[in-house]
């Protein structure tokens, strides 16, 4: 088994100096400057990678290349992360491209939820996304943030001043509006329907699932 390497320790390790510990795994970006730069970077890794059986989340980018490593099969970072993430900055070095750890950013969005039970299974629907436990979701292709529950005590009574959009193919605009609602949710409006149509969790946290249809 991979040994788990803590925050404070990898900080502490050599030749990590180009990368960062973001929430729950280890992260760079690579200051390119060309695209074609970056395909060889990226190349470079995609060998690095499959030598190690090991792959990083990897995006290619007009002038960077941004790259994550965590062990999916424990969810944490490990020694096998720390291995690859040296390699890796070595190949950027011998390409003469620099890495820039400050540029390095991870971010999930948090929605307050008295019953995360209940709020959880139209939150799932709506964005497509997977459990990642009882108080997580996460996309399935590892594009999108994952969304977070924390539990409260007290209900808001306010309306929310930040709401999701989430924009999507046309033709699974009204599968996805129903999956949510089957899962508990409510139609708030249809005024700018096919543009968008807002919804509402059970607990009245909205999102917009919207179309290009019409526009």
């Amino acid at each position: 088994m991979p040994e788990t390497v803590r925050p404070d320790d990898f900080h502490a390790t050599t030749g990590v100096e180009d990368w960062r510990y973001v929430f729950g795994g280890i992260a760079t970006v690579f200051r390119t400057g060309s695209f074609a730069a970056g395909v060889a970077l990226v190349d470079e890794i995609g060998r690095l990678a499959d030598a190690a059986n090991h792959h990083p989340d990897v995006e290619l980018r007009y002038p960077t290349v941004g790259v994550r490593l965590a062990t999916h099969e424990v969810g944490e970072v490990t020694d096998r992360d720390v291995a690859l993430a040296r390699q890796i900055s070595t190949a950027a070095r011998s390409l003469d491209i620099e890495a820039d750890p400050t540029a390095t950013q991870t971010m999930q969005l948090t929605i307050d939820a008295l019953d995360v039970a209940a709020l959880r299974p139209f939150w799932q629907a709506v964005l497509a996304f997977d459990p990642v436990d009882d108080d997580e979701l996460a996309d399935p292709l590892g594009r999108w943030p994952a969304i977070w529950f924390q539990r409260t005590d007290e209900p808001r009574q306010q309306r929310n001043r930040v709401h999701v959009d989430v924009c999507v193919a046309p033709e699974v605009a009204q599968a996805r509006i129903d999956a949510a609602l089957a899962a508990g949710g409510r139609l708030v409006s249809d005024e700018f329907a096919p543009h968008w149509w807002t919804l509402a969790d059970p607990e009245g946290n909205e999102v917009d699932v919207a179309t290009t249809a019409g526009r």
